[in-house]
């Protein structure tokens, strides 16, 4: 043989003898650490998140419908608010006056601080929208007007109104 070194014999298998499979073991996870991790995040966000308390309003109404609730003239603001979302006002039996939009929320505080006693009467037109009304009692609660009644808008006032808008 020239130079070339021993060739490997290839290895060979014994048939007779088989190799013995090692038994694999079962794997076992443990879970208290997971548990513990998904406690610590619960209360974790349980803490961290904000908690909204619900928004409330104490109504009053009358035990009977029968039940007239006296009110002095003097003490009685009269709202009244047409489809397009005009306002008029007036106290006691004065007459009626437009308000303009943009300034309810100042005039509600001038009228309450010159009569803490104030009810504020809403008349609201029916066809109107329900956002007006919304609207308007969101700023009572900015003008800091505690007593108010909701009634319909009757025909009556409709003509009051049309009065005093020409």
């Amino acid at each position: 043989m020239s130079g070339g070194g021993d060739v490997a014999a290839p290895r060979e298998h014994k048939k007779g003898k088989k190799r013995k499979k090692s038994r694999r073991l079962g794997v076992r996870i443990d879970m208290t650490p997971l548990v513990d991790v998904a406690f610590l995040l619960l209360t974790f966000f349980m803490y961290t998140t904000t908690m909204s308390r619900p928004q409330t309003m104490e109504i009053n109404l009358p035990p009977d419908k029968e039940v007239k609730v006296e009110i002095a003239e003097s003490n009685l603001l009269t709202l009244r608010v047409n489809e397009k979302g005009d306002i008029f006002w007036n106290t006691g039996i004065e007459s009626t006056k437009r308000l303009e939009a943009g300034t309810l929320r100042t005039f509600l505080r001038e009228r309450v601080q010159a009569n803490p006693k104030l009810v504020v009467l809403l008349k609201i037109d029916r066809t109107g929208k329900y956002a007006q009304m919304v609207d308007i009692i969101d700023e009572f609660g900015l003008s800091r007007v505690e007593r108010f009644s909701l009634a319909p808008l009757l025909e009556n006032d409709k003509a009051l109104m049309a009065k005093a808008g020409s």
